[in-house]
């Protein structure tokens, strides 16, 4: 199977000028990153003369300076060029999970045309770290699959409908497993399908780091001055955000940006860290990549959901066996806030979830 791959790339233009050269915008990362140009040079593959051409020109072009030299410190961003290293970041965040699933896709499709392929696994999943992991991994391992990432909702709708082979979603522990499986019960069949744990991740709070505005449980969400950056509705984080809410008594209309959204955890991360916002609500591997601070609220599992029928079918033997291989493990133990418990494990419906099954037999969960 050809892999496909799609990044993002932005400019800008001064009214009918000439355009920001993209390599401008990826050495001001670099300079973000590793601290002086020379080093950004190094890892752009760039000459520092030709690099200095590039910022010229893009000083030019905006008219103000992006970089500033500093004798024996290297060089250093001016707010300008930060502001731009945080635009770039929030559009990696929120476009590069839909570009791989458009990337996924696309490789199945010309695959197709190029060569008969053996059975496709065919993945819809609540966007998760795990999960982007996963997919590395069955490439690595040369399973073909097509993975979308869409809402837990969308993915449980998708297996139900034939649309997809397996379905990724959340659910937390504890208080609010019962609802949120109430949530998901018109897609669930105790007597038909078959659970996949991958792996437990906290959710949480995202705020700037050293917790300026004091912030430390959804309760404070609500408080004069401060900003909150959401999740879209329909998405499994949100629900989860709404049940906490309602647990405390909280009108979600007293949250100051309560209606303003973002699609990933990448993207809200990148909202907080750019300073747009004081809080967004998320789990905890994209605060730590935004060098953000994370307050623990929430632990979940994350699970694959499929057919009975469907657990014989060599590309699924094939994700279990990548699934229950130490180095799938490993690298998601690795991401902050996860943990690959079980990872791999076949489970029924009431054994995942004995607190909230009616009775052995499934009952709660009708074909």
């Amino acid at each position: 199977m050809h892999e496909v791959r799609i990044r993002p790339q932005w400019t800008i233009r001064a009214g009918t000028g000439a355009a920001l050269p993209p390599r401008v915008i990826e050495l001001l990362v670099g300079v973000h990153e590793h601290g002086s140009l020379a080093a950004a040079c190094q890892a752009s593959e760039v000459s520092y003369r030709h690099a200095w051409e590039l910022i010229r020109q893009g000083e030019t072009l905006f008219g103000d300076p992006l970089v500033v030299m500093e004798r024996g410190k290297g060089s250093r961003l001016t707010p300008l060029g930060e502001k731009l290293v945080w635009a770039d970041r929030r559009i990696q965040a929120r476009l590069t999970p839909m570009l791989d699933s458009l990337a996924s896709e696309l490789g199945a499709e010309i695959g197709k045309l190029l060569a008969p392929l053996p059975a496709l696994l065919r993945i819809h999943a609540s966007h998760g770290f795990a999960v982007a992991t996963l997919q590395r991994f069955l490439a690595d391992a040369q399973v073909p699959n097509d993975l979308k990432y869409c809402s837990s909702v969308e993915a449980l709708a998708a297996l139900r409908n034939g649309a997809c082979d397996i379905a990724g979603f959340h659910v937390p522990i504890g208080e609010f497993e019962a609802p949120v499986l109430e949530h998901y019960r018109s897609w669930l069949n105790a007597r038909t399908q078959k659970l996949i744990t991958i792996a437990t991740r906290r959710q949480g709070l995202m705020v700037a780091r050293g917790n300026p505005k004091k912030i430390y449980s959804p309760a404070d969400l609500v408080r004069p001055g401060v900003r909150f950056i959401n999740r879209q509705a329909g998405s499994g984080t949100r629900l989860l955000l709404d049940l906490r809410l309602r647990s405390l008594a909280i009108d979600p209309l007293r949250i100051a940006g309560y209606e303003q959204v973002e699609f990933t955890h990448a993207a809200v991360a990148a909202f907080v860290a750019s300073g747009m916002a004081d809080v967004g609500y998320g789990v905890e591997t994209p605060a730590r990549q935004f060098k953000l601070d994370f307050i623990p609220d929430q632990i979940e599992r994350y699970f694959l959901l499929c057919d009975e029928r469907s657990l014989a079918a060599p590309v699924v033997q094939a994700l279990l066996e990548v699934l229950r291989g130490a180095a799938f493990r490993e690298a998601v133990d690795q991401l902050a806030g996860y943990q690959a418990d079980d990872c791999g494990r076949v489970l029924e419906i009431g054994e995942a979830f004995p607190a909230s099954s009616a009775d052995s037999s499934g009952s709660r969960y009708p074909a």
